[in-house]
């Protein structure tokens, strides 16, 4: 009894001495040196921090000509606040804090600033595309005094086609290029925006209907757009987007020619309009009183077009006053051009061409016996011309004394075309000539044509057939 009793206190000692997992309270037992000395814990050490992931990076930016492919030296290399200069191979260096897509500005002489976003977010290199201002073709003409002459592009016959797109319906007037891209409208006034390296359509526009018979001018980042509804449209030139519209409320068969933001131009109801891109209002308004269908062209301070009333009109660009005119005996249908003191002014069924000086003097007249709708191209003391005779004319700027004729296969309608001392003419008939603009010597005959024939930038012309267009490099010999 008694033993029973004392096993029965120890066990309840037992169970009064120890704790369980759940029981916060319990002491933890301290740990004994082999002298019965406590020896202390060392404490757990503290995790150590993540490191930050670094921000910063090193972009190698190489800036090339796109219409050469040839790299750019000195070009000025802008991200965010950072910037450096191109070396010997077209290289710039810049370091940023982040790594995220990132606007690059290049800026480099005698090329169109650009600014384009880049993801440095997937890739450190990249290259950056810039474009020689005297290589593009911004609007129809060439330049401002429509001398429908391109010095600076080196491309001639023979070619080889790298591509062609079609474009929906009758091409009328020629593609204008700029910065790699080209921007053409059809008959039925759809425009497109087609990369010059391959062919592919960027954007696409379709106005709510109408008719186009002019081509676009690309002006900064906006393309500025005639149509036969009577509209002025201003186009995003990256997207297409419309930025603003303006109604004159007349067909427009004139090509936009810009300056100082002021877009000069022509309509069916005889107006000539000098017209505020920017808030959508006149400067001014010259009533001539006969259909318009010319372009203007402008020298100076002074703006030239025809009327079918078969004059060429001579105005300020300032204040639209006339500051004379003069008969070519036949209704003006084309663009005159004007190069060194003079005024070459086709007249359709006055079957001529004529030439005055900027002064409104007349100096001499070329007759073919039959319409000369085409615009005239002036290069190297010569202008150059088609009639509905089949005939591209050669003729001296200074006398009109007749140089050379080249059988173009059938009536010519659109404008002379020279490019790097190559003239060009589109038949109806549907072929392009290609001739050599001081001997004559036919160089081309393409099987595709009807209206215009060429235009492009750079190393790569464009050839207009009926409908489609036909990119076209020198082929070696």
């Amino acid at each position: 009894m008694t033993r029973r009793i004392a096993v029965t206190l120890a066990l309840a000692g037992l169970l009064a001495g120890c704790g369980t997992a759940d029981d916060a309270s319990a002491p933890v037992p301290a740990k004994h040196g082999p002298e019965g000395k406590p020896v202390k814990t060392a404490p757990r050490p503290k995790p150590k921090p993540t490191p930050k992931k670094s921000t910063r990076a090193r972009l190698v930016i190489t800036v090339v000509n796109g219409d050469t492919n040839r790299r750019v030296r000195k070009a000025l290399v802008r991200v965010g606040r950072k910037r450096d200069a191109t070396n010997a191979t077209g290289v710039a260096e810049i370091v940023v804090n982040r790594r995220a897509p990132l606007n690059v500005a290049v800026k480099a002489r005698g090329y169109n600033a650009r600014t384009v976003r880049m993801p440095f977010h997937r890739r450190r290199k990249v290259t950056v595309r810039v474009y020689r201002k005297a290589l593009q073709w911004p609007l129809f003409g060439v330049d401002a005094g429509r001398t429908q002459a391109q010095s600076e592009i080196a491309v001639r016959p023979p070619f080889k086609v790298v591509w062609s797109r079609g474009i929906g319906s009758l091409i009328e007037f020629p593609a204008v290029v700029s910065d790699g891209v080209a921007y053409i409208g059809n008959y039925r006034s759809t425009i497109y925006a087609i990369s010059m390296r391959f062919g592919k359509t960027i954007w696409k526009y379709d106005p709510p209907g109408g008719k186009m018979a002019s081509s676009p001018a690309v002006v900064g980042d906006e393309l500025v757009v005639h149509g036969m509804d009577g509209y002025v449209r201003v186009l995003d030139r990256r997207n297409g987007k419309l930025l603003r519209q303006i109604v004159i409320g007349s067909p427009i068969e004139s090509s936009p020619v810009v300056r100082k933001g002021v877009d000069y131009f022509g309509a069916w109801n005889g107006n000539v309009y000098a017209l505020d891109l920017r808030s959508g209002r006149l400067r001014w308004t010259y009533r001539a009183g006969y259909k318009i269908t010319s372009s203007a062209s402008l020298a100076g301070g002074t703006l030239f077009i025809g009327d079918y009333g078969g004059r060429i009109l001579a105005l300020s660009a300032a204040t639209g006053g006339l500051r004379w005119a003069r008969s070519v005996n036949g209704r003006v249908y084309g663009t005159p051009a004007v190069a060194d003191g003079r005024v070459f002014v086709p007249s359709s069924t006055g079957g001529s061409l004529t030439a005055f000086s900027t002064g409104g003097a007349h100096l001499w007249s070329v007759h073919t016996g039959s319409y000369v709708y085409s615009s005239p191209a002036v290069w190297g003391g010569r202008v150059y011309f088609g009639s509905y005779n089949g005939l591209l004319y050669a003729v001296s700027a200074r006398s009109g004394a007749r140089l050379w004729t080249v059988g173009a296969g059938g009536p010519i309608s659109g404008a002379a075309v020279v490019v790097a001392g190559v003239a060009y003419a589109g038949s109806t008939y549907g072929t392009i000539v290609g001739v050599d603009a001081r001997t004559g010597r036919t160089l081309l005959r393409f099987p595709h044509g009807e209206y215009v024939p060429v235009s492009g930038s750079g190393g790569r012309l464009l050839l207009h057939g009926y409908s489609r267009l036909y990119a076209v490099d020198a082929r070696r010999r």
